[in-house]
């Protein structure tokens, strides 16, 4: 009896990423594309068969499901930490989608968007008109990463940083962190790009993005990167007073960064610093994906908004006068969102709602 030989690998993905997965199906109930489908297919379990299909030839690069479902995917590493066997599902996003998105096949809409952000004069331009912080201190770090999403839609929040924590530096000339470019194709040019901007920003980096967290950490290391909320849990705050609407404390709700709390484990940071200045409402599914993902919502409207319109829901049943978050997409996603359904609830970056309590 002679052992079947074992099928030819493409080298599309590493071995040991694609090899791990062993199919039990706990990473089901924890993805938002099942949630909404319950189709075996658009789940991690799924998305991975058809890897290893790809993998091995059994289905070609235009093979509609696989052209479907790289681009459904969120992204959001939900599955990552329910996952028993450990299976790095972010990292085999981004290599199915550096091989699948590429030439013709490329979404058109990532192309603008990655190449906006290419060069350091288009991000610098962007964010000097609209008056992000700017403070160089000794040079030697800590350095706030400016994000381009943030520079150009939410510059108040470096702002109020810069604020929170004078002693940060915080460079002008800063480039984009690549983290665009590694889940839309173009790892190389993703990792690249962040370890030109570690090379800007030596020592430690701290972030106000989830997203650009992540990958910088997955890219230069832990120990170089700190999101915010880590940063100020150690270094602490200025004296804070509480936040006040109609004579009571406020009400206020978190949404988790998909990359932030299944990526490095950061949520609890955020919570507590919320609930020094005001009531912590927790929302039940707060550590589920908004929708937005990244380009996600740009790409893929209508299936951002299926993700989206059930955390409206909840937020608005809360009762809440805030919702705090801690990365810009996320920021963007609900607040056009809320304003679309009429609800009174404001958005703030976790920074901007800290900087309206502090009492100097």
């Amino acid at each position: 009896m002679t052992t079947p030989t074992p099928p030819e690998r493409r080298g599309i993905f590493t071995p040991e990423l694609l090899d791990r997965c062993i199919s039990c199906g706990f990473c089901l109930p924890a993805c938002p594309t099942y949630a909404v489908t319950r189709d075996e297919a658009s789940s991690p379990r799924g998305r991975i068969s058809l890897m290893r299909a790809l993998e091995t030839g059994q289905l070609s690069d235009g093979d509609p499901t696989l052209t479907e479902q790289a681009s459904f995917c969120l992204g959001c590493r939900a599955c990552e930490p329910v996952c028993p066997a450990g299976v790095r599902y972010g990292a085999l996003l981004e290599e199915w989608r550096d091989h699948q998105w590429t030439g013709q096949r490329t979404p058109w809409l990532v192309r603008p968007l990655t190449w906006a952000v290419n060069r350091r004069w288009r991000i610098r331009l962007a964010g000097l008109t609209r008056r992000h912080a700017r403070a160089r201190t000794d040079h030697a770090g800590p350095h706030l990463m400016l994000g381009c999403v943030e520079r150009l839609l939410f510059p108040g929040v470096s702002r109020a940083v810069a604020r929170l924590r004078p002693e940060l530096d915080i460079p002008t000339g800063q480039g984009c962190c690549g983290a665009l470019h590694a889940h839309n194709g173009q790892l190389d040019r993703g990792r690249r790009l962040a370890r030109e901007l570690g090379d800007q920003l030596p020592g430690t980096i701290v972030t106000t993005a989830g997203g650009c967290a992540a990958h910088l950490s997955d890219v230069l290391g832990r120990d170089r990167v700190v999101e915010l909320s880590e940063y100020l849990t150690r270094v602490g705050v200025p004296p804070l007073t509480p936040l006040t609407v109609d004579g009571r404390r406020a009400r206020v709700a978190v949404q988790d960064s998909c990359h932030l709390r299944n990526g490095m484990g950061v949520f609890r940071e955020p919570r507590d610093l919320v609930s020094r200045v005001a009531d912590l409402v927790e929302l039940p599914h707060a550590s589920t994906c908004c929708g937005a993902a990244g380009s996600y919502s740009v790409l893929r409207p209508r299936d951002s908004r299926r993700v989206l319109d059930p955390k409206l829901a909840e937020i608005d049943q809360a009762g809440v006068d805030f919702v705090v978050v801690v990365n810009p997409g996320c920021q963007r996603q609900l607040a056009t969102g809320l304003r679309r359904s009429g609800s009174p609830v404001r958005v703030l970056h976790l920074a901007e709602l800290l900087d309206r309590a502090t009492t100097g």
